[in-house]
């Protein structure tokens, strides 16, 4: 098992199954977590503030990841994301990536797998 330290991560993601799923896998590794359906749900919360890495969907209905990447670069240009699709569109991927997410896992995606890109995402 891969060792991360213990961070607040949010999963934003409108497939319910994926975000309980990732739920309770990151609360079994000790990560304090909150889940949203929508990136305008997660704006309006107040969790911003305390977020230390985000795991954000690339297709939702409404505000989409990357809208919410680059309105989260004037409040909180530091935030480490991690995306998840179930699509492979190499534009949108190369275009969030330029835009500095830490990784795009696809769907479906191994623990390893997240376990590695929440390293990649964490300071030292």
């Amino acid at each position: 098992m891969i060792d991360v330290s213990l961070i607040s991560v949010v999963v934003v993601d409108d497939d319910e199954s994926l975000r309980e799923s990732l739920e309770g896998l990151l609360k079994s590794l000790g990560h304090a977590v909150e889940v949203f359906a929508s990136a305008e749900s997660f704006l309006s919360s107040g969790a911003l503030a305390e977020t230390d890495l985000l795991i954000l969907d690339i297709h939702m209905p409404g505000m989409t990841g990357p809208e919410l990447q680059r309105e989260l670069k004037s409040l909180r240009p530091e935030l480490p994301i991690i995306f998840i699709t179930a699509h492979s569109d190499d534009g949108v991927i190369s275009r969030v990536m330029a835009e500095g997410a830490v990784s795009c896992l696809f769907k479906p995606f191994s623990e390893d797998s997240l376990l590695n890109a929440i390293l990649k995402a964490l300071p030292g």
